[in-house]
C-alpha cells in the first residue's frame, strides 16, 4: 500500500464563530466565500466523489494554533504528550543537537514600524541579508552571558549560540550544563506572525527568563539600526530588519519512531519549511529537498509534485508539504491565497493522484494542518477539512458534494475531535501505543 498525505498549509479558514446565516445549506451568497469555496480544485473534487470528506480538529484547546502542534497531530503524535515548542521541531531540520538542559528559540528577524508589527518576515529577507544579521547577533551576544553585554535584572549563566536559518526564521540556542535554565512551561511568548500591524509591547516575552529574551530583543534593535546590511536594504527600498523577535521556545522533544510506532510503515517528507521537515525527521521520515522549493508564493509546485512521485518509489508513505496558502492568508491576499490552493490542485494533487494508481493499492488524503483567516491574518482555531479516496475506504458519504471546502466538509459523518487519532484511520494501523 502506497499512502500520501498533501498538507496546503493555512488553506482553510475558520467558520465555526460565523453567524447562524452561514450555516450548512444557507446559499453562500449570504457570506462571503471562503478560499476553498472559491478556488477551482478538481482534482481535490474528483478524490472527494471517489472517495470522501471529512473534518478534523489538529490543535488542542490548550495549545497555540500553528503548524507547530497541527503537524505533530498530523502525524499521528498527540501534542499534548510530545509537543515540547516550536523551535526544538526546527533545531532538527537545522542538524542542530540540542543538550538535555538546553532550550531552542525561534529568532525571527522582523520589521517594526511605530512599534507595530508592520513584517514579521522584514519584507521577506533574504538568507544571505539575515544571515549576517544574526551573525552579529553572535559576534556581539553570543557565548557565555555572564560575560557578554547584557543588562539583565538575573543572573545566568548559559551559553548562547544563535544560529542561521532560512531567511527570517532563525535559531537562538541557549546551552546548559545543569536544570538552571531561566525558561520554563511558564515562559510566555507570542508568534509575529499572529499579531499583524498591532503594537507589540503587549506581546513581549512573559515569565521566566523573559528579561532575558527581552533585553536581547532590546539591545538587536540597537545593533541592527546602523548595521550596513539595513542601510543597503533602505537604500534599494526593502524593508529593514528592525530587531530579532524571540519565541516558540522548547527542549527537545523525545517521539517512538513512526516506523515503529505504524508497523513498519517508511515515510519522508518533502517542504522547504524547517519546522515541518523538522517535525518529519524527528519521527524517523526521511527529508527529501525539492528544487525551487521556497516557502513562499513563488514555490516550485510542479517540482514537488514529480518530488513526491519519485519518492514513491522507495517510500511507503509521502508526506508533502506547502506554504504558500498561510504565507497568502499572513498577507491577507485572497487572490494570491486562491491562487496557491489551484496551483496545489494542478501541480501537486492531479499528477500524485495519477501516479498512484500505478502503484496499485493506494490511499491518498489532501488536509490543511490548520485555519488561517484572511481576514485577520492570523492563525485561527477550528475544523479543518480534509479530503480521503483510495483502497478499502467508503464513497460518497455526502451524496450531493461535489467541491472541497470547509461547508462541505461540515455534512460528513466523519469527523475526528483529535486529530493524532486520523493517522491510525487513514493508515487502517493501530499505533503501537
Amino acid at each position: 500500500m502506497k499512502y500520501v498525505i498533501i498538507i496546503p498549509d493555512g488553506a482553510a479558514d475558520p467558520i465555526s464563530n460565523e453567524n447562524a446565516a452561514n450555516s450548512p445549506g444557507t446559499s453562500s451568497k449570504a457570506r462571503t466565500k471562503t478560499a476553498l469555496e472559491e478556488a477551482k480544485t478538481p482534482n481535490i473534487d474528483r478524490i472527494i466523489r471517489a472517495g470522501l470528506i471529512g473534518r478534523t480538529d489538529n490543535v488542542p484547546p490548550s495549545l497555540q494554533p500553528a503548524s507547530d502542534v497541527a503537524t505533530l497531530s498530523l502525524f499521528g503524535y498527540d501534542p499534548l504528550k510530545y509537543y515540547t515548542g516550536r523551535a526544538p521541531l526546527e533545531a532538527v531540520a537545522m542538524g542542530v543537537k540540542l543538550g538535555p538542559f538546553d532550550w531552542a528559540i525561534r529568532c525571527n528577524l522582523v520589521y517594526l514600524h511605530d512599534s507595530k508589527m508592520a513584517d514579521f518576515t522584514s519584507g521577506h529577507i533574504s538568507s544571505e541579508d539575515g544571515g549576517k544579521l544574526i551573525r552579529s547577533m553572535q559576534e556581539h551576544f553570543g557565548g557565555e552571558i555572564s560575560k557578554g553585554k547584557l543588562e539583565c535584572k538575573n543572573r545566568y549563566e548559559g551559553v548562547l549560540e544563535f544560529v542561521p536559518g532560512v531567511q527570517y526564521r532563525n535559531l537562538l540556542i541557549y546551552r546548559s550544563q545543569s536544570e538552571t535554565a531561566p525558561f520554563s512551561a511558564d515562559t510566555r511568548t507570542q508568534p509575529p506572525h499572529d499579531i499583524p500591524d498591532q503594537l507589540v509591547t503587549p506581546h513581549l516575552p512573559q515569565g521566566p527568563g523573559s528579561d532575558l529574551l527581552q533585553d536581547l530583543m532590546k539591545h538587536s534593535q540597537d545593533l541592527f539600526a546602523t548595521h550596513p546590511v539595513n542601510t543597503a536594504r533602505k537604500m534599494r527600498g526593502d524593508k529593514p530588519a528592525t530587531q530579532v523577535w524571540l519565541w516558540g521556545l522548547g527542549k527537545s522533544a523525545q517521539v517512538e519512531p513512526f516506523a515503529e510506532r505504524y508497523k513498519g510503515t517508511r515515510g519522508a517528507i518533502i517542504s522547504a519549511v524547517d519546522l515541518v521537515r523538522g517535525t518529519g525527521m524527528l519521527i524517523g521520515w526521511q527529508r527529501i529537498d525539492s528544487p525551487g522549493a521556497t516557502g513562499y508564493l513563488d514555490t516550485n509546485y510542479v517540482n514537488k509534485g514529480l518530488t513526491a512521485i519519485e519518492a514513491l518509489k522507495s517510500h511507503d508513505l509521502v508526506c508533502v508539504h506547502i506554504e504558500a496558502p498561510d504565507e497568502a492568508s499572513h498577507e491577507g491576499s485572497r487572490h494570491e491565497k486562491i491562487r496557491a490552493i489551484q496551483e496545489i490542485d494542478s501541480h501537486i494533487v492531479g499528477p500524485i493522484y495519477e501516479a498512484l494508481k500505478t502503484f496499485g493499492e493506494f490511499r491518498i488524503m489532501i488536509c490543511p494542518d490548520h485555519c488561517t483567516s484572511l481576514a485577520t491574518r492570523a492563525h485561527s482555531r477550528g475544523m479543518v477539512p480534509f479530503a480521503c479516496a483510495g483502497s478499502y475506504l467508503p464513497t460518497r458519504l455526502v451524496a450531493d458534494c461535489e467541491h472541497y471546502d470547509e461547508y462541505n466538509a461540515l455534512k460528513s459523518p466523519i469527523c475526528f475531535p483529535h486529530g493524532y487519532q486520523m493517522m491510525e484511520w487513514f493508515l487502517g494501523k493501530s499505533p503501537s501505543n
